[in-house]
Formats: C-alpha cells, structure tokens, sequence
C-alpha cells in the first residue's frame, strides 16, 4: 500500500473554534494551570512501528507470532489471553488472530484507508509536535492523521465524536496531561494492531515529558525488545539523528474502556529527535487489491457524489 500526502497544508489550518456558547464540562484529570515553559516542538521519531510495554502491571495486547525473537510484522496473532481483555473481546482477538494465521491480512484502519485514533495511533515511527498557547497540533507521518489539542480547556458536552476524538490539554509542571474522549466508532473500530475491539466509552490519557537522552536511548532499546527493528525511519517515517544529544520525548499513555477491558492499561513510546525534514507526500492509496488478491478491499464507497 501506497502512502503520500502533503501535510504542509494540514499543518496551515487553524484549529476549529467551537461555536460561542457551546457548553462545556469541567475536566478531573489534574489541575489546569499556566502554560509550561517546556517545549516540545519539533519532529521525533523511534527505530520500530510499535509501542512499549510496561515494565510491570497491566499492558497492551501483544503479539503470539513471532520472527528472530520479536513480533511478526506480517502476521498479526493478538493474544487473546491477556487478562485486560473481557470475555467477548478475547473472543474478538481470537479471531482475528485465527484469520492472520491463514495468511489472509484481516481488514484493519491502517489497510482500509480509514483513520486509526488514539491509542492506535502511537504505533507510527515518526510525529511532529507544533506548540502553541492556546493549542497544540500533532501530526502522524502515516496515514495522514492529525491531531489537535486545545488547552486548558474542557470536553464539550455533549461531545460530538471524531476519529481523533475531543483533545483538551493541560501542564503539570513539565509534564503535558491530553486527555481524550469521544473517539468516533468506524467500521474497522480497533486500539491496536490485533483488531482489539473499542466502544464509546473509550478513554485515554496521554503524559508527555523530556528525559535524558540516555534514558531516551534506553527507553528505545526496551522497545525494541518487542518490535523488529525498521532502518531509516521505514515507510513515512525519518531516521533519529544520531549526533543530537540533547533530550528525548517519552509518552506514557493509559487506555480504559468499560466495554473491552477489565482493568485499565498503560503503555509507553520513547522517541528521539529525528533527522531531516517533514517528509513530503502521503496517503493510504485506496487499491481494491492491495489486501486481497481474490476480492476488493472493503474501501469507502458512496452511490452517488457528494460534491
């Protein structure tokens, strides 16, 4: 599959205001204060396509196929036995699972040309923070996702859902708090790469925060652990630039969902700066035989134009 898009235009367009007198609801999730002085600006990027299991404690869905010691990158078996998952999920998982065994690429966001979300948005190699006061954006280099974030601001009620679901942000003391609920439920609705189901109650907090850069190197290696290593940032991505050596980025992010899981979950992703500029174009190309090779993919369709 074919990715290109321009994101410098994306990049352009201001957040939308909501309208005036748009109700909203106060946020619980720590205290909203002034804005930090830490920035976070800038492009960074990790060695894999993946995130990071926890040390210890709940984690994400991993995968039962593995290659040279590390998950299979074409085979996508999710293991249905971990215990955050309820019994109709693990079921879910389970069949996906099966499907992947057969050497059949189940539909997913990533190869249907639909929007991936939070959490499952983590897994892209590199993304690029823009700061503001008022608002931060966040762009993915894989499947033209963007994200934005207003500040010390709360969730409208009621909340209208979108595929990257409704961002407010806040500082507490270094760290960046986002908060996200209202993630919009697709067609191909899934958290990760294993076809883990999501419902409406999804929700997810993300707390972003500089380290040292050997704690960035070390965070990295931990990941690599789980995910195959892909050289020179992969498909969309950008490399790290090894002579930087100033600080990392780490994300820690916690995933609930009443609907799914049993118990809340965390996981990590440690980046690094990247080298290079924003990569150019692209897209997730809608090819009906991208993923099957004895029928259509299951792309957006309309029966008639809608412009």
């Amino acid at each position: 599959m074919h990715r290109q898009r321009d994101f410098v235009l994306m990049v352009m367009l201001a957040a939308a205001v909501p309208a005036c007198g748009q109700a909203v609801a106060q946020t619980t999730s720590g205290t909203q204060g002034a804005a930090s002085t830490t920035d976070f600006s800038g492009i960074w990027t990790k060695p894999y396509f993946g995130i990071e299991s926890p040390r210890s404690g709940p984690g994400p869905v991993t995968n039962r196929s593995r290659r040279n010691g590390v998950r299979d990158m074409y085979q996508y078996v999710g293991d249905y036995t971990n215990p955050i998952l309820k019994p109709q999920a693990a079921e879910i998982v389970k069949k996906y699972g099966e499907i992947a065994r057969t050497g059949v690429v189940f539909p997913s966001p990533r190869n249907q040309c639909w929007p991936v979300g939070v959490p499952g948005i983590f897994s892209d190699i590199t993304m690029q923070i823009i700061q503001e006061p008022e608002k931060i954006t966040i762009i993915y280099s894989a499947d033209r996702e963007i994200r934005r974030v207003r500040m010390n601001a709360s969730h409208k009620v009621p909340v209208t859902p979108s595929w990257s679901g409704d961002s407010v942000g806040h500082f507490e003391g270094d760290t960046l708090v986002i908060d996200t609920i209202g993630v919009r439920i697709g067609p191909f609705a899934m958290v990760d790469l294993y076809g883990t189901p999501q419902t409406a109650a999804l929700h997810v907090v993300e707390r972003y925060r500089l380290i040292e850069s050997e704690a960035a190197r070390e965070g990295q290696q931990w990941g690599l652990k789980e995910n195959p290593y892909v050289p020179d940032g992969g498909d969309g991505g950008l490399p790290i630039d090894a002579d930087y050596k100033g600080k990392g980025l780490q994300l820690q992010f916690t995933v609930e969902d009443d609907g799914v899981f049993t118990t809340p979950w965390s996981a990590t992703v440690t980046y690094r700066r990247a080298s290079g500029q924003w990569p150019g174009e692209f897209v997730c190309a809608e090819n009906l035989r991208a993923t099957y090779m004895t029928r259509d993919s299951d792309v957006p369709r309309a029966d008639r134009p809608d412009f």
